[in-house]
Parts: structure tokens; sequence; C-alpha cells
């Protein structure tokens, strides 16, 4: 299996890309990212230097991941979300040494024209709905919409909202694989099916 990466990109020397990924027109990706293996990078994505995307993530068009930006394995960027670095930008003052780590966990999706704001983490599987502001860090499986985010219910690894409260006990199962959630304290479980 090989890469494809189309004659517009420009990947910079140093940068790694796993097998099997494409990069497609006018994205660039600076030396020091590391890509993983079956990642698509859609039309005008900028990919920076100290940048970590995991395996089969999908980043849609016109996306750039900054400094200091990780995705885990299977993240979903959907078109024109954007993520930040700096909390606090200034065109007259340099923050270079003021990055702040925002870390998107295993199987997350970020809608299309979401804001990350840095310095966050997004719980695995969570949901950030399009448009939505996030300012805090997201619990696993959460579903977050509006300006500020704010949990509005819980989602299942398959992406379908799951019949739960947003706090308290309660427990269901998702029709699609038969996975059990059990929602404890405001955190939610999950027991795979297979298991």
């Amino acid at each position: 299996m090989t890469n494809t990466i189309h004659p517009s990109a420009i990947v910079d020397d140093g940068a790694e890309i796993g097998d099997g990924s494409r990069v497609w027109h006018f994205v660039h990706v600076c030396g020091g990212a590391r890509i993983g293996k079956g990642v698509s990078l859609g039309q005008n994505v900028f990919v920076g230097n100290k940048v970590v995307i995991g395996d089969r993530c999908k980043i849609q068009n016109n996306v750039s991941v900054y400094d200091n930006v990780t995705l885990e394995e299977g993240v979903f960027c959907g078109p024109s979300m954007v993520f930040t670095n700096v909390y606090n930008p200034r065109s007259l003052i340099e923050r270079k040494d003021e990055y702040r780590d925002t870390l998107v966990k295993r199987g997350a999706t970020l809608g299309a024209n979401c804001t990350i704001v840095c310095g966050v983490t997004i719980g695995a599987f969570a949901f950030v709905g399009a448009g939505a502001v996030v300012q805090r860090d997201v619990p696993d499986f959460a579903l977050m919409v509006g300006v500020p985010a704010r949990q509005i219910g819980w989602m299942s690894a398959y992406g379908e909202k799951l019949d739960l409260p947003v706090d308290g006990a309660a427990e269901t199962t998702c029709p699609h694989t038969g996975d059990r959630y059990s929602l404890r304290k405001g955190t939610l479980s999950r027991t795979e099916a297979n298991t």
C-alpha cells in the first residue's frame, strides 16, 4: 500500500505520513508532523510541526491543525472547524512559548465550523456539534452543542444519540452494536457486546 499525495500538496522534508494515507489538493504538511496510517487530509488542510494525527483520522476541507494538537485514532474533523493554540493572541506580542496542548481522544467527532479553544481534552467518542465553541474539557461520549458549548446528551461509539439523561444513573444498549452503556455520577462507560 502507498500514499496518495496530490501534486499541488506541499509535504515538507521530515514529515511522517503513514501507509495508505491520502493528501488532497493544496494541503501543506510541515516537516515535524507525524501522521498515522489511513488518514485523509482534505483540500486546503494545514498540519503544523508539533502535530500528531493518529491512524484513520479524517480531516475535512479547510482545517488547520496547529502546533500542540494531538488527534488519537479515528478522529473526524468536519469542514472548516477550527483549532487554536494560543489562548489570548495579539499580533504585537510573541506568545509561541505559551502554546497550550489540545488532545482529541479516539473516535471523537468535531462538527463543521466548530471551534476548539486550546488547552482542552475532548473525550473518546465525544461529539461536538456543528458551530459549537468548546472552552473546557469534554467527557467521553458527551454530545456538546452551542456557544459556549454545553452538554445536551450522550453519543454511542456508533455515532447515535443514546436515550440517557445528561446526569444521574441509567443504562441503555446501542441498538446497532449491542454495546451496553452505564451512566454513573456524570461518567458514561461502555461494555462492548463482543467482550
